[in-house]
């Protein structure tokens, strides 16, 4: 999951620096900035990354699901994204335009299920099969029996499932493999303080402003520009509450009286809200407090990834090996070395995947460092022979 390691590495790693003069100057969380000036938290449409946006119909087991994409790119491979945990497509935006300017090559991002915009029947589903079959889905329902090349590259719990999709060979013109910040060993040591970092972080927010300025402050996304358009797709408006017609009557009268009575100074709004509600039924109060909470802190988180606990063993145990057992050109990034265990350690020894340490990032690291990442991407994929370089790009990375 996109989250998975950041609570037991975020203290570890240190502060990314202002890159001067670029996209990323921004990026630090903790950034100080001058007396008087702010930064912008406003959020930030996908069409300023994207080429389009297409809502993608499949068939399956349980009928028709529809899987948000966005694209961009009109040549050369296809590279796949799948965002990790809680994330979106969203995530992927500032890289993809980093990558479409080093390389040519055709983006397609996606909403996995239960995430971002894309709708399924049955959104209970996160095991790793499951999803494993949904990109299947997407690709067939998007190229028919000919797909283009394609590259899969996904973060976090979207590395895994690019990992089961691969093993599975369920793309069947995948040339390469790419997995972000997730490693067997370390994922699973994480799971046990997962729901403790869950509960940690809040469950509403004000705004979307909120929602963006929380996000970078936490360290949850290092790079303000990521932040301010995949933020976008990891909240949504709070839905209403199904309940009662008569006590659903009640409170909304109680709400009413408090917003006629503006001019009154707050404690007395308190005590007469306190008031108004004295004698109603306890199952009334709550719905109350409930609604009031909504309208205060009316954005939330669009998946609850603490009720998807039982599908996280099954997305990373064994992951290492089913890595290793991908009989394709493979890069693994990582935003430190200290997250190798011992399988891939052994298999990066023995020159089995191409290993990329990017330091100073999060765990997003897609995010944090889009244009480090695209560069390293792009060398893959240059020296594989899988894409042509433009705009004068060069390969960056030593053994190229």
């Amino acid at each position: 999951m996109s989250t998975l390691e950041k609570s037991m590495h975020l203290g570890r790693l240190p502060s990314r620096p202002p890159l001067p003069g670029s996209g990323g100057s921004e990026s630090g969380a903790k950034m100080r900035m001058g007396p008087g000036r702010k930064r912008d938290f406003s959020p930030v449409s996908w069409s300023q990354y994207f080429e389009s946006m297409e809502d993608v119909e499949v068939e399956n087991e349980t009928g028709k699901d529809t899987f948000r994409v966005y694209k961009s790119g009109s040549e050369g491979p296809v590279l796949l994204l799948l965002h990790g945990g809680g994330h979106s497509a969203l995530s992927w935006a500032v890289f993809t335009a980093a990558i479409i300017s080093r390389v040519q090559c055709r983006i397609v991002a996606l909403d996995l299920r239960s995430h971002g915009e894309t709708k399924v029947k049955n959104s209970e589903d996160l095991s790793a099969e499951t999803m494993a079959k949904d990109v299947g889905y997407v690709v067939e329902a998007m190229y028919g029996d000919l797909p283009p090349p394609i590259m899969l590259i996904g973060h976090s719990m979207g590395g895994a499932i690019a990992v089961h999709t691969a093993a599975s060979n369920l793309v069947p013109s995948l040339l390469g493999l790419c997995m972000i910040d997730v490693v067997e060993g370390t994922a699973m040591d994480a799971l046990n303080s997962m729901q403790n970092f869950l509960r940690g972080r809040p469950k509403t927010f004000k705004s979307l402003e909120n929602a963006i300025e929380w996000s970078v402050k936490s360290g949850q996304i290092r790079n303000l520009e990521s932040a301010r358009v995949s933020m976008v797709g990891q909240v949504k408006q709070c839905e209403g509450i199904t309940s009662p017609e008569g006590s659903k009557s009640i409170v909304e009268g109680i709400i009413e009286e408090e917003e006629e009575d503006e001019e009154g100074s707050e404690s007395v709004n308190k005590r007469k809200k306190e008031d108004d509600m004295e004698g109603l039924p306890s199952e009334t109060q709550n719905l109350f407090l409930i609604l009031q909470t909504k309208k205060d802190h009316p954005y939330t988180w669009r998946i609850e990834l603490a009720k998807t606990e039982k599908y996280w063993d099954g997305w990373f145990r064994g992951l290492s090996n089913l890595f290793l057992s991908c009989p394709i050109p493979k890069l693994l990034l990582l935003a430190g070395v200290d997250r190798l265990d011992k399988d891939l350690t052994i298999g990066q020894m023995q020159g089995k995947f191409q290993m990329q340490v990017l330091p100073q990032c999060g765990h997003a690291v897609h995010e944090d460092a889009p244009d480090k990442v695209a560069e390293a991407v792009a060398t893959f994929l240059i020296r594989h022979r899988f894409a042509e370089p433009i705009g004068g790009f060069q390969c960056v990375f030593p053994g190229c």
